[in-house]
């Protein structure tokens, strides 16, 4: 009877370390997959997110953000219109008359 391999789970900073040695570009992908004993098309997939990804790590460090412009003024009215209702709710179970 054939005996059933385990999943093997890597942590990511193992993967981070499979995927950079493969950006590196010292050995070839099946070396390398060799070394870390990890399937070679395993490590192209690893290889590819981190530089999919890599771009990210920079964004949004300076510089105006587009998407938080325009929607900090909607939620500064609605966050305005929130306070005026909770307010004059504050006013009329005190007693006093609301303005």
């Amino acid at each position: 009877m054939s005996e059933t391999k385990k999943r093997k789970f890597h942590t990511p900073e193992y993967k981070a370390k499979v995927g950079l040695e493969a950006l590196r570009s010292d050995k070839t992908i099946n070396q390398i997959g060799q070394d870390f004993d990890v399937h070679p098309v395993q490590v192209g997939l690893w290889k590819k997110a981190i530089q999919e990804q890599a771009k990210t790590l920079f964004e949004g460090k300076r510089g105006p953000k587009s998407g938080d412009a325009q929607s900090e003024p909607e939620r500064l009215y609605g966050e305005i219109g929130r306070l005026k209702m909770e307010l004059d709710w504050l006013k009329k179970k005190s007693g006093m008359s609301p303005s």
